[in-house]
């Protein structure tokens, strides 16, 4: 018997006893879809994390200061201590002090109310300078960015971002009418794009950007301290030495040694880290549900094909007095293992991706659906079969015709 009449008996086999095919195959079924789902959204996770910490600009470094130390001895983390000046910024931006640094903004941060008529809303206003918008990599949807020259005079003009215009003007432009915070009328001069990012703590398509001169105008603050500047590198390639340089000029500009070290440095590839290794956790915990079910489907296989060698005793008997070697028996078994298993693997890998096109409407999670995933997920169906088909299928081959005739 050659390997495609082997398989066309194999297959007949298989289709005999439908129902009980099916119901050896939904372990696989459910492991491999589990599988492709695990995987996908592990991948649409990070996509997702990554574009938001792309959306903050492009080769981006974040100095954050470092923390505060109250009289009673508590130390806050870091970020509550005022050690970052706009003299810093300025400093950063000199070619001679970071060459490979391309643009610096220096912002401060505050939450504050801002009304139009009778609507008022709480949001976050950011005071930066006229780089902000090049170093965030922010555009605009309307309007304009404020100038230099307003940056000088602390004029009283606002950009704001979508979300914040949705629940100030209801979707209408706003630019050219003014918002009021803290007493002061603040005219709107320009909207943001939606950027989608977001954070624990911050929406980064809520917030009003006012010149910093502005901002400290606005909270009376006589202080230059700011809450972080952002830094540009030349490229890519540049971001690490343009780290290297921020942060030795930080430790001089400071008189402070890299092991007491008043402000940090973020970079995008370490935030993005960060974030995915909870991703990741949750991908192998997911991954290991699944690889349980890949198991109980099967010995689930394994189970079947020794019923079906049972069963079939007489017929593996009459094979072998008509001259069927034990390679060909334990071929056939072999493939029909196969079979139940690459059809498992199959109809998994269909219902994964279908659960991938579906799943993002209903949780609002991007899926991503991976072809390596599916084609692994199909080999180790395959592998299965073969795996758990190799004991059945040997009891078959090491059968005597005799007593496999006799058998009743």
């Amino acid at each position: 018997m050659n390997w495609l009449e082997t398989l066309r008996t194999a297959g007949d086999a298989v289709r005999a006893h439908r129902l009980r095919s099916l119901l050896t195959m939904l372990g696989i079924v459910i492991g491999i879809s589990s599988v492709v789902l695990t995987v996908g959204l592990g991948l649409g996770a990070q996509d997702k994390v990554r574009s938001q910490i792309d959306s903050l600009g492009s080769n981006l470094l974040i100095v954050s200061p470092g923390s505060s130390t109250a009289s009673g001895g508590v130390r806050g983390g870091f970020g509550s201590a005022a050690t970052l000046t706009v003299a810093d910024a300025e400093a950063l931006a000199d070619s001679r002090v970071a060459p490979d640094v391309a643009k610096v903004a220096p912002a401060t941060a505050s939450s504050t109310s801002l009304t139009n008529g009778t609507t008022n809303w709480t949001t976050k206003v950011v005071g930066t300078t006229t780089t902000w918008q090049d170093v965030r990599s922010r555009t605009l949807s309307s309007g304009r960015f404020f100038t230099a020259a307003e940056l000088d005079r602390a004029a009283n003009v606002v950009v704001l971002g979508p979300d914040t215009v949705d629940e100030l003007f209801d979707g209408r432009d706003p630019v050219g009418r003014t918002v009021t915070a803290d007493g002061t009328s603040l005219t709107v001069i320009g909207v943001l794009d939606v950027s989608g990012a977001s954070s624990d703590d911050a929406n980064e398509d809520d917030l009003a950007v006012v010149p910093i001169t502005t901002a400290q105008r606005l909270s009376g603050s006589t202080s230059s301290s700011v809450a972080n500047i952002y830094v540009q590198a030349d490229s890519a390639g540049t971001l690490s030495a343009a780290y290297q340089e921020v942060d030795a000029a930080l430790l001089t500009s400071h008189d402070v040694t890299a092991s007491a070290a008043d402000f940090s440095i973020a970079t995008q590839d370490a935030l993005l880290e960060t974030a995915n290794s909870t991703n990741r956790t949750m991908t192998i915990l997911l991954g290991g549900v699944a690889a349980i079910s890949l198991l109980v489907g099967g010995i689930g296989v394994m189970n079947i094909m020794l019923v079906s060698v049972t069963e079939r005793v007489r017929e593996i008997g009459l094979r072998k007095a008509l001259g069927a070697t034990p390679a060909a028996i334990r071929r056939q078994f072999l493939l029909e293992a196969s079979l139940l298993g690459v059809a498992g693997g199959v109809i998994g890998s269909v219902l994964g991706v279908v659960g991938a096109l579906v799943l993002p409407s209903l949780i609002d999670q991007p899926v991503s659906i991976s072809a390596p995933a599916i084609l692994a997920a199909l080999g180790v169906a395959l592998g299965i079969g073969v795996g758990f088909g190799v004991y059945p299928a040997s009891r078959a081959a090491q059968l005597t015709p005799i007593d496999a005739l006799r058998s009743e």
